[in-house]
């Protein structure tokens, strides 16, 4: 598995397979901006459209085209087979057939990648059967129904709860991992299990009963029960009075959970998430964007290093993207959904992307300064 004590220092003949992984992630991050590009379209920013379905897609870009991919990667990363990068491969070249206007094969390759990653899942698992792999594993099976329902005509708003799906579970598992899921107490993955099983109930209810509001509500409940008992369980509760990249880590995990229970919240109360623009992008937004780019931000010391075997320090200018996105996101949901303001709409969520944009550029930095820094010693 992929922990926070994988050396991020590559063997001299390991040095060909990073370089293996450097196209699939590049693949990763044209598709994440693209995505942002189709974002500011979505906002009304006057910008020309760099291909169709930057803003059509957006939402799958992100989610599948970036997030799959990345998500792939490291999976493949802790099997440590070569037939497991097929997974981001073919993952990152349906979010690129989706920008070259090739839909039905990206949508193909997608629901392909997804197949593959749940393969890996089970590999893993009859290797060492662990409760946290069931968890990713249902993600990445949320992962495929989604594709399968694009596949056969839902639109994206329709299909959008499956895509939260497999990042909810995929993240939840993911910290299950590194928090040694053996520390937990019976009782608290039982209750996991119950939290994870009612969301999942929720989506299956919401895809064949569409017409009623129970699925989406029932799935709401479940996010805002999962939020719950990972601000309870998780081990940041403790490790937010480490200082440094430690302490960084959790707040962004904490701020994570308390986004994900304002979503569930919304999901629990709107029940039909397409009865407003308000509610839809609110409902989303605050599990996308709170949720998921918090984890993310906060997972990238980690991940990174593990991934890619490059050294990312942590500084603490880190801190100016994390509150970005946080009071950005806050102002785009009570001002601009909530109050009905235009422009705190707008304008939160360019500064959103920008908090997205500013993450990448720090990462970066980081990188090539620790470069610089060994070349020197």
């Amino acid at each position: 598995m992929v922990t926070a004590t994988t050396p991020a220092v590559a063997r001299p003949d390991g040095q060909q397979r990073t370089a293996r992984r450097i196209p699939i992630f590049v693949a990763a991050l044209l598709c994440l901006l693209a995505a942002l590009w189709g974002g500011l379209l979505l906002l009304g920013l006057p910008l020309p459209t760099l291909a169709s379905s930057t803003a059509s897609d957006h939402g799958p870009l992100i989610t599948l085209g970036f997030l799959g991919t990345v998500i792939s990667l490291e999976r493949a990363v802790a099997l440590g087979r070569s037939w497991g990068f097929l997974a981001p491969a073919v993952s990152g070249a349906g979010g690129l057939a989706l920008l070259v206007g090739q839909p039905l094969a990206g949508r193909l390759l997608l629901c392909l990648a997804s197949v593959l990653l749940c393969m890996i899942y089970l590999v893993v698992h009859r290797i060492q059967p662990a409760f946290h792999l069931r968890v990713m594993a249902l993600g990445a099976l949320c992962w495929y129904v989604a594709t399968v329902l694009w596949l056969a005509g839902w639109t994206v708003p329709r299909m959008v709860p499956w895509l939260a799906g497999f990042l909810v579970l995929t993240i939840l598992g993911e910290r299950l991992e590194l928090a040694r899921v053996g520390m937990l107490r019976p009782s608290a993955v039982r209750q996991l299990a119950a939290a994870g099983a009612l969301f999942l109930v929720g989506l299956l209810v919401a895809t064949v009963f569409p017409e009623t509001s129970t699925g989406t509500r029932l799935a709401g409940a479940g996010m805002l029960a999962l939020a719950l008992w990972g601000a309870a369980h998780d081990v940041a509760r403790r490790t937010v009075r480490v200082p440094g990249v430690t302490r960084f880590m959790a707040v962004c995990l904490l701020a994570g959970y308390v986004w994900l229970a304002v979503g569930g919240t919304i999901w629990l109360v709107a029940g039909d998430l397409g009865s407003s623009l308000a509610v839809y992008d609110s409902g989303l937004h605050a599990v996308f964007l709170g949720f998921v780019m918090s984890m993310i931000f906060g997972h990238a010391p980690v991940i990174v290093p593990a991934v890619l075997r490059v050294r990312l320090p942590f500084h603490p200018s880190f801190y100016a993207h994390v509150v970005l996105l946080h009071t950005a996101l806050a102002a785009r949901l009570v001002g601009g959904d909530a109050l009905g303001s235009n422009p705190w709409w707008t304008g939160g969520g360019i500064a959103t992307e920008v908090a997205v944009v500013l993450f990448l550029v720090a990462s970066a930095t980081a990188v090539v300064r620790a470069r610089r820094t060994g070349r020197t010693a």
